[in-house]
């Protein structure tokens, strides 16, 4: 059986190996890598491996990306420091998910439930961490709160906002989220039909817009549901389209 690791960690990725060494000695490690980039080349260039063992978070994003850019078939198993809130979803959809630090036992346990899964059933698991994937791509934002990872679904989200690169998410009820993407990438996959990209600052919600004033020079000025950081402003050139926006387009169920 050929495995393929997808771990940002050094030390997790050698207590991994270490592991696999005495509990599946007839395993290949075909590579171990430690990005979404890194892991996107390489699937583009190579044949699926047979198992995944891939961590949620790397340092360049969730591995839920790796999906959205390459067909991924083979099973997986999860790996992570967190115990809490998503997790029953890993382990519904995928082999099995396994909390860090990483022990033997529990390899053991989940290369027994791989080996006791037919072809199609193996291929069934591969389809739901695809689905599961893509849900979470485009409904929740897994937010990483000190040692928490927190779900952050799209429609509790009243705005985003950039400053001094970093971006913040704010929802209906006032909490902020400090969160891993530029509003560039937000844009791309929140539903266009609910946000709009206001100015180079912020995306609104269409639920969070309370009133609208004309500002200088034929600018229009936001007013939201919940406190803003400073002043939204949607520029003349922009003013047609935010109308269009806010009036004919009807929110996605």
């Amino acid at each position: 059986m050929k495995a393929l690791i997808i771990e940002d960690e050094t030390a997790a990725a050698l207590n991994l190996k270490a592991i696999l060494k005495q509990v599946a000695p007839g395993m290949e490690i075909v590579e171990t890598l430690e990005s979404v980039e890194e892991s996107v080349e390489w699937l583009r260039a190579n044949p699926q491996p047979d198992l995944l063992f891939m961590d949620i978070h790397l340092a360049d994003g969730d591995s839920f990306r790796i999906f959205s850019a390459v067909e991924v078939t083979a099973p997986v198993i999860f790996t992570t420091a967190y115990d809490q809130y998503a997790l029953e979803a890993f382990k519904v959809n995928s082999i099995d998910y396994l909390l860090k630090p990483i022990n033997s036992a529990d390899v053991q346990r989940a290369l027994h439930k791989l080996d006791r899964l037919s072809s199609s059933e193996r291929s069934d698991y591969g389809s739901r961490v695809r689905t599961m994937a893509a849900s979470h791509r485009e409904q929740t934002f897994l937010v990483h709160v000190r040692d928490k990872i927190i779900p952050l679904k799209r429609e509790e989200i009243a705005y985003c906002y950039t400053s001094n690169e970093k971006v913040t998410a704010c929802t209906f009820d006032g909490a902020t989220y400090p969160l891993d993407k530029t509003l560039e990438a937000l844009q791309a996959v929140l539903p266009e039909a609910d946000f709009f990209r206001a100015n180079r600052q912020f995306i609104v919600a269409r639920r969070a817009v309370k009133e609208i004033t004309v500002w200088f020079g034929s600018r229009l000025s936001l007013h939201l549901t919940v406190e803003i950081p400073e002043r939204i402003v949607i520029s003349k050139a922009r003013v047609p389209e935010f109308k269009s926006w806010l009036t004919s387009v009807q929110p996605a169920e």
